[in-house]
This record gives structure tokens, sequence and C-alpha cells, in this order.
């Protein structure tokens, strides 16, 4: 969607990582929901702080609603991936 909001519009910022991947992950599920987001660059003194980063902003209004997404897809991917060690661990070794 990334459609330029109104500049009257307050933007709360949801989300914010490392890797530009995590953050179109983020970006594909808010809005697989309906929810327009903002992805922006978070630039730093690269002498001061050899950081960067990338963080996602809704629109005010949407920002609770995609805080929950956000939380409920985290959990659930940790679930699936205490399931996923917990059969791993189970397992019988192969057999030689």
């Amino acid at each position: 969607m990334d459609t330029r909001p109104d500049p009257n519009e307050k933007l709360v910022k949801v989300f914010d990582c490392e890797q530009e991947s995590e953050a179109l992950v983020v970006r594909g599920l808010l809005e697989s929901a309906g929810i327009d987001c903002f992805m922006t660059a978070q630039d730093t003194d690269q002498e001061l702080f050899p950081v960067g980063g990338v963080k996602i902003q809704v629109r005010e209004e949407q920002a609770d609603e995609a805080r929950r997404l956000i939380e409920e897809s985290r959990a659930a991917a940790e679930s699936n991936l205490r399931e996923a060690s917990a059969d791993a661990l189970s397992e019988e070794p192969p057999r030689q």
C-alpha cells in the first residue's frame, strides 16, 4: 500500500528492526489485514552509531490493531519453533 500519508495525520511507530527482510514480512502481515503502513529507513550517523534499520509506522487509529497482529504473529512463530524443537528431540536417531 505505502501511499504517502496526509502530512497532517499522526503516524505511530509499531515495529522496527535491523533487517529489511524482516520488516517486509511485517509489512505484508499488516497490509494483508488492511492496515496501511509506511516503511522508512532509520538513518543514524554512521560515524557515531554504525547501525541502521527499518521502522514501520501506521496511522494512529490503527496502531493498537497493528501491534496486536505483530504480537500474535510472533507468539505463533515461537510456538511453532518450540513444537518443531520438541519433535526433533523426540525422534529416534537413525540406525546404522
